[in-house]
């Protein structure tokens, strides 16, 4: 897979720049006890002699002949594969023969590959308004920690990351940063084919909300939507996880978005085997690989494409677990200078397909580079720059040919060049006043719905909120208060089912915004919701003493959260009781993680503080 560099790197932007080192500057204390630990560990490895007789034959127990023979005698690498594969998930269940595949490559490249673990992951899409979407944020710490479950048995020299959506990419991430001194890759599954097209089946939904189409008439628009094995179309947290490992060199360039049955996705997997039986043979890891330049270039591709809200928590986890203290004031003064390039729903009404067409990561990536907007000179899974992945893959071959991305975007409506944004900023904003911390996903968002003020309609469910909707309530300007849905509350569920309702009183001509302590993950739409919002209600915020009637404004120019309650009168009132903790659907096996969570801003884990 040859690339070729340009002669010369371009000049980084200003800000850019200045928040790396600003970034790199205050983590410097955590990030050198970091490698510390990812130095001694690699120390501590030495081949695998570390290990007693006893250790290495309950490991190699299993292997095939052959493999056993390997390790034994010569010994070759051993690489560690770690899962999300189940039937569940759409995008996941073409996993199922990736282990296979990927010990029949590695053999041919002197390394052993072993399946050493699998990572729960549930699927958001199914447990929307659900029970179980309250272990849905959760079950990031829980991948963490079965990934590092998965690497304890210190067996391997490098691993094999098999994940694609929401929590379990940030998950296993997280989990392979603990064993730093490894090499990692991360092997996706693709997207399915486009169906039923994103703005029919908002409209549907929509009409549903109004009570005016049957419930068998949204569940067939549903599956026509989501009809197949691989990753949901539209541009949710799923497919932000992909396009953020590229823009960080931890998968084979164009690896996002080649279908699952496409002859070149097994050709990506082994590509990838070949690329870390070449690594584990070398002195580098993960840990080391993902400095500040790498986290910065993951949020300048978020911002670029209006990616998922849920990066604002997830990034900064992982950029914890690498030993960096990123913020979300960092996120949003990158923002301020990352043009908008895509158009992809929510945020549009094309989907990853209609990007992959058009120019994809490979065009996207290359105008960023070419902008000074990202860093070049960062280590890879290549082995190269950055650089390496502005190639995209040639759609007409059933094998892995590079060709430097297309020139121009083959449709301005879905993708766009530097010259020619979508907008000058990028699609997040981080929100402050007296009403807490927030973020603001505005890339969909009219300029004229960025500013509000409106008396507030206070609720503590989602389920609250449609019934008041259907009752007709809301017949004039309002901003929508959901308290005690943060991680401390109930496990900060996604509130997915709030955006057809706002949505329609949005159509009637009312302003309207959200304010909550839960999250929208890509999904909020056009409406502005002001979410994670920290401290939470149920840590005692003042989300928890707002009343209906007070006047709230949300300002995602200036950047306001204002609740027009002076400080003493807020002061004098009774917060609102905190719902108790559910039971039933394994919540009750959750609330160690929900008395010990850390904020949103400082990435809602059970592990940073």
């Amino acid at each position: 897979m040859p690339f070729h560099a340009i002669p010369s790197p371009v000049r980084l932007h200003a800000t850019v720049a200045r928040i790396t080192d600003v970034l790199a500057a205050r983590s410097a204390t955590r990030r050198a006890a970091y490698l510390e630990t990812v130095v001694k560990h690699r120390t501590q490895r030495l081949k695998r002699r570390r290990l007693s007789a006893a250790n290495l034959a309950h490991g190699y127990a299993a292997l095939p002949n052959g493999d056993k023979l390997k390790v034994v005698s010569e010994p070759v690498p051993m690489i560690g594969i770690v899962s999300s594969y189940n039937d569940v998930l759409s995008a996941h269940q073409p996993m199922k023969d990736y282990p296979a595949i990927i010990a029949d490559e590695v053999r041919k490249h002197a390394a052993v590959a072993q399946f050493a673990g699998g990572v729960p992951a549930m699927c958001d899409g199914v447990t929307q308004g659900q029970p179980g979407m309250e272990l849905s944020l959760f079950s990031r710490d829980v991948i963490a920690m079965s990934t590092a479950v998965a690497l304890s048995h210190d067996l391997y020299d490098g691993a094999m990351l098999l994940g694609v959506c929401d929590k379990i990419v940030p998950g296993l991430l997280i989990g392979a940063l603990s064993f730093g001194h490894l090499p990692a890759i991360f092997v996706p599954a693709g997207p399915m084919p486009s169906g039923l097209s994103n703005k029919e089946k908002s409209e549907v939904r929509k009409l549903h909300a109004q009570g005016k189409v049957a419930p068998s008439a949204l569940l067939e628009a549903e599956m026509a939507a989501y009809h197949s094995e691989g990753t949901c179309t539209f541009y949710g947290t799923a497919n932000s996880n992909q396009i953020l490992l590229e823009a960080m060199g931890l998968m084979i360039p164009g690896a996002s978005f080649v279908p699952p049955n496409d002859p070149r996705r097994t050709a990506l997997t082994r590509a990838a085997s070949q690329r870390i039986a070449a690594l584990s043979k070398q002195s580098r890891g993960l840990g080391e690989w993902v400095n500040e330049r790498v986290l910065v270039n993951a949020i300048v591709a978020l911002l670029a494409t209006g990616g998922s809200t849920n990066h604002t928590m997830h990034w900064v986890a992982i950029a914890r677990a690498a030993g960096f203290e990123l913020t979300w004031q960092d996120i949003d003064a990158l923002s301020k200078v990352t043009p908008l390039l895509t158009r992809l729903y929510p945020n549009g009404e094309a989907d990853v397909n209609d990007f992959n067409r058009v120019g994809g990561t490979a065009f996207l990536l290359r105008e960023l580079l070419d902008a000074g907007l990202l860093h070049e000179n960062v280590e890879t899974v290549m082995g190269e720059g950055l650089r390496a992945y502005a190639h995209a893959l040639d759609a007409h071959s059933t094998t892995l040919h590079y060709q430097p991305a297309v020139a121009c975007s083959l449709d301005e409506t879905v993708l766009r060049p530097v010259a020619k944004p979508f907008s000058p900023e990028g699609g997040l904003r981080a929100l402050a006043g007296n009403l807490g911390q927030a973020v603001v996903k505005i890339s969909a968002v009219a300029p004229e719905h960025r500013l509000i003020t409106a008396p507030a309609h206070v609720f503590d469910a989602q389920a609250e909120v449609i019934a008041a909707f259907k009752a007709n309530r809301f017949t004039a300007d309002a901003v929508v208060i959901v308290r005690n849905q943060g991680p401390r509350a109930c496990g900060m569920p996604e509130l997915h089912q709030l955006t057809p309702a706002l949505s329609v009183l949005l159509d009637r001509g009312l302003k309207v915004a959200l304010v909550t302590d839960g999250r929208m993950s890509g999904a909020s739409g056009k409406v502005p919701a002001a979410i994670h919002v920290t401290p939470e209600a149920a840590a005692g915020g003042p989300l928890a003493r707002v009343m209906d009637g007070d006047l709230v404004t949300v300002d995602c120019e200036s950047g306001a959260l204002t609740l027009h309650v002076d400080d003493a009168t807020l002061a004098s009132r009774q917060s609102a009781p905190t719902p108790e903790s559910q039971t039933g659907w394994g919540r009750e096996l959750f609330s160690v993680f929900r008395d010990n969570v850390s904020d949103a801003h400082l990435g809602a884990s059970v592990f940073f503080k």
